[in-house]
């Protein structure tokens, strides 16, 4: 029998999931399995699962895909996550008060897609990350490419650089502001975890992991964001080997009370960046654009990609603000206002995505970021 929180191999009632020892959201997802003793198995997302097998299992090509035993695909760590806590209740981690799952949710999503962009940058633009990138990359996931291992190297470096460098926006001009999203990032987590083993207390709840995502399989394994880490922010460094580490325990008492005051500077965090972007996005694809400036703190962001993906999860958060009971919205609506998150999630969508309208996900067709 495979020990909670591990690997599986092979005995026909684990998760298989598809993805990469480099990933960030693979990472994100395999904390979460080992936190919930749920066995699963890692494959490598080879070329041909990537470009053939997964986009036709699950409608999109990205990573992680999931497989369950009896056949079955999943895809979005979000939506499955939700999924698998339904279906594999303890240990607890999306918090049972209604106004910490919220803010839980609101952060988690700050961590997938505000700080991807910081996490790529620092993946692609500096040339000892890149080079060990390439050679990673091409060593576990390009094995079923006929080419020499050296042309490998080159194409996936030359990709990612303009795929999720260039064309997002990192240029000398904004290249200051993202590498600050992750300074910031780090100045807050470090001034929680100092104090307590997780971001709600003494057990890793949603927000966690989606940190974990980024902090674990980027920021925290590349060279030089993982050399920021450990001078800058030991206390993070620390927790992401504690997250990795963590195993499944009641969490009932475990948890602080409410929305700690610490999660402040994070709160701010997504508010003045995520959030914001997020509106922009929403109103450029209400707009019927394909790319749009974004301007965020003053730093513009010059003709980046629309993404219906992030309309979508700009209504998801919407939608769990609807869901409130009147007390724990009137809780939720204070602490949105003193962090200037509460306009774009009270704000309508005047395009709705159009993603997922009879809620299936993780099971519908899913929807990449950059369709």
């Amino acid at each position: 029998m495979t020990a909670p929180g591990t690997p599986a191999r092979g005995d026909g009632r684990e998760l298989c999931v598809w993805g990469s020892r480099i990933s960030y959201f693979t990472g994100k997802l395999e904390g979460f399995l080992r936190w919930k003793g749920i066995p699963y198995r890692l494959r490598p997302m080879t070329s041909r699962m990537f470009g053939r097998v997964v986009p036709r299992e699950t409608g999109a090509a990205q990573m992680p895909a999931v497989q369950l035993p009896d056949g079955r695909w999943m895809t979005d760590t979000t939506p499955t996550i939700e999924w698998l806590e339904a279906s594999h209740p303890e240990p607890r981690t999306i918090p049972a008060d209604p106004v910490q799952a919220f803010a839980s949710r609101l952060l988690e999503d700050m961590a997938d897609e505000w700080l991807w962009r910081p996490a790529m940058h620092y993946r692609w633009s500096h040339p000892e990350d890149a080079r060990l990138l390439a050679s990673l990359i091409t060593d576990e996931l390009m094995v079923d490419v006929a080419a020499p291992r050296w042309a490998k190297r080159i194409a996936i470096r030359r990709r990612q650089t303009s795929r999720f460098v260039a064309r997002d926006g990192v240029n000398q001009h904004t290249r200051g502001h993202v590498e600050s999203v992750y300074l910031r990032t780090l100045d807050a987590l470090q001034a929680i975890l100092s104090r307590r083993p997780f971001l709600l207390g003494e057990a890793p709840t949603l927000a966690d992991f989606g940190f974990f995502g980024p902090m674990f399989r980027h920021f925290g394994s590349d060279p030089t964001p993982a050399a920021i880490m450990r001078e800058r922010a030991p206390a993070v460094w620390a927790w992401v080997a504690r997250t990795w580490d963590a195993r499944e325990q009641a969490t009932g008492d475990a948890l602080l009370e409410g929305v700690p005051a610490d999660w402040g500077p994070l709160l701010d965090e997504a508010g003045r960046g995520h959030l914001a972007w997020l509106s922009q996005n929403a109103r450029a694809f209400a707009a019927g654009r394909s790319r749009f400036d974004a301007r965020i703190e003053d730093v513009v962001y010059e003709n980046v990609p629309v993404s219906a993906y992030r309309v979508w999860c700009l209504e998801r958060l919407q939608s769990r603000f609807a869901e409130l009971g009147s007390s724990d919205r009137a809780e939720v609506d204070a602490l949105l206002e003193r962090h200037g998150c509460l306009g774009p999630v009270q704000a309508a969508v005047e395009r709705p995505s159009g993603h997922d309208p009879e809620e299936r996900a993780p099971f519908g067709p899913g929807l990449a970021v950059f369709a």
